[in-house]
């Protein structure tokens, strides 16, 4: 039985969920804004406590390391690295599209649709968006692949050349101007939040195939090294 954590707080959810082999995950998942740095350890210890499983005996934790929110980031990579340290526990790091990816091909409305390439496109702030494009797997069970680059662009930046649906945070804030250079029709699917179930269904393929890391080797992944724009620059921005 694998026993995998999973923490994500890349976002305005905190998020944690707890796999225990073939069973059900269980999880807590609520939004909290800027609430997450009080609530993430008394989450963990929860979940934990419902298990009846103490820290040392789980097989990995996985952990959210963006693109996402700056500090929302780098919390969930701290929270992590602090429980892991302590009995040396290995680490599955997990890109947040990646996640919203998995999540994505899950859903009941997924298979039915016959998509074969989609994107996932996350608000990035700054007027940008978070972007990469997947392959979906025929196998039903099996994880989308991830064609290339985790992007960051305008919304019109976004390379929507052969894609028939795109799921993520960005289309309500960005839909029309995502759109823009689209001549045929592409789903999209707006109600789709990441999640730690995501990030688990990344870890549990991540887990068998050895791709965890140690404590010292994780990285919060910056996919663009700016994260705020001077005074003038916001200025221009919003001519």
């Amino acid at each position: 039985m694998t026993r995998i954590l999973a923490i994500d707080t890349s976002t305005a959810w905190c998020s944690v969920a707890l796999s225990l082999g073939e069973k059900e995950p269980v999880l807590r998942h609520e939004l909290v804004s800027a609430g997450a740095s009080q609530l993430v350890l008394p989450w963990v210890q929860s979940l934990l406590t419902q298990a009846h499983l103490p820290l040392q005996v789980l097989d990995a934790i996985a952990v959210g390391i963006g693109p996402g929110a700056f500090t929302g980031v780098r919390l969930g990579v701290a929270v992590v690295q602090g429980l892991a340290i302590s009995y040396d526990l290995p680490i599955l790091p997990v890109a947040s599209v990646d996640a919203i990816a998995a999540q994505l091909v899950q859903m009941p409305t997924f298979q039915p649709a016959h998509v074969k390439h989609f994107v996932v496109a996350i608000d990035a702030r700054m007027d940008e968006v978070y972007w990469a494009k997947y392959e979906a797997n025929p196998i039903q069970s099996a994880l989308p692949v991830r064609l290339g680059e985790i992007n960051v662009s305008k919304p019109e930046g976004v390379n929507l050349q052969g894609i028939q649906l795109i799921a993520g945070s960005a289309i309500p804030i960005h839909g029309k101007r995502l759109l823009a250079s689209v001549s045929s029709p592409i789903d999209m699917v707006e109600e789709i939040e990441l999640s730690a179930l995501g990030l688990l269904l990344c870890a549990k393929e991540m887990y068998a195939k050895g791709m965890q890391c140690k404590v010292n080797e994780l990285e919060p992944l910056y996919v663009r090294n700016k994260v705020a724009l001077t005074t003038v620059e916001r200025q221009e921005a919003f001519k």
